[in-house]
């Protein structure tokens, strides 16, 4: 009797492990998330979840995106690559520091807000945000004041009333530190500035391997000079036949 109790025991805890792997959702989101309705648009919120990650499996009819106020350090090519219907993406509270170019591919038709501010973004490049036409939040970022920020700005558009909070927290020129970002280039082109020191570089380049160049050609010609003197001199110190004979046969050589 013990032994069928027993069995029957086991019986019944197989039946509700099978019971509970078959009645398990196709889809696990990570802890902290979870899908809701709002204004009748499909969103998904993640805020404060202690991502370090862009989550996966989230729902493709996804309008709205909060994954704000997480530890997610960069955005890797094609995060977002299978979110077609994104409105919105809210990005702002993390670490970002690195936006690798193809991060938002896939969101260039439909996507129109992007919140990257408070992160730790310094400097990115123009094409992380190619065809994008989402307003974007870039306040709050240790920016590095450059010619490559300048192209990023000229590129997207932004939030209004967002522009005063892109500041430079490091600049090649001591005097924009602190000072926002707009207010520096409206009296500095950091690009021309660029441009400019470039070509200075070109020129002082060309100049050395003029200067080289024209440095062998006299080293040459004073050498030559040198030689034909010692021969001269070699000459004029022979018996006047043995010159004669010597300078017929340099004569003829020459012929």
């Amino acid at each position: 009797l013990l032994r069928q109790v027993t069995m029957g025991l086991l019986l019944q805890s197989l039946f509700l492990l099978l019971l509970g792997c078959c009645l398990r959702p196709a889809t696990a989101f990570p802890k902290g998330c979870y899908p809701s309705e709002e204004e009748g648009l499909k969103t998904f919120r993640c805020s404060n979840a202690r991502l370090t990650e862009v989550p996966r499996d989230i729902p493709n009819d996804t309008n709205k995106l909060y994954l704000d106020s997480n530890r997610i350090p960069f955005l890797p090519r094609d995060a977002f690559r299978d979110l077609p219907l994104l409105l919105e993406l809210d990005l702002s509270h993390n670490a970002i520091a690195s936006v690798e170019s193809g991060a938002f591919r896939g969101l260039a038709e439909h996507l129109h807000s992007l919140d990257l501010s408070s992160n730790r973004l310094v400097s990115v490049s123009k094409d992380a945000f190619s065809n994008l036409k989402a307003k974007v939040n870039l306040s709050n970022n240790p920016w590095l004041c450059d010619c490559r920020l300048q192209e990023l700005i000229r590129t997207v558009e932004l939030v209004a009333g967002s522009s005063g909070g892109i500041v430079c927290d490091s600049s090649a020129q001591e005097e924009h530190v602190g000072k926002a970002f707009l207010q520096v280039i409206a009296d500095t082109d950091f690009c021309n500035v660029y441009k400019k020191t470039t070509d200075i570089a070109m020129l002082v380049t060309m100049f050395g391997w003029f200067a080289m160049v024209i440095s062998y050609l006299v080293y040459y010609v004073r050498q030559n000079q040198e030689d034909a003197r010692r021969h001269l001199e070699y000459l004029k110190s022979l018996p006047s036949k043995q010159r004669r004979s010597e300078e017929s046969s340099t004569i003829s050589t020459v012929v």
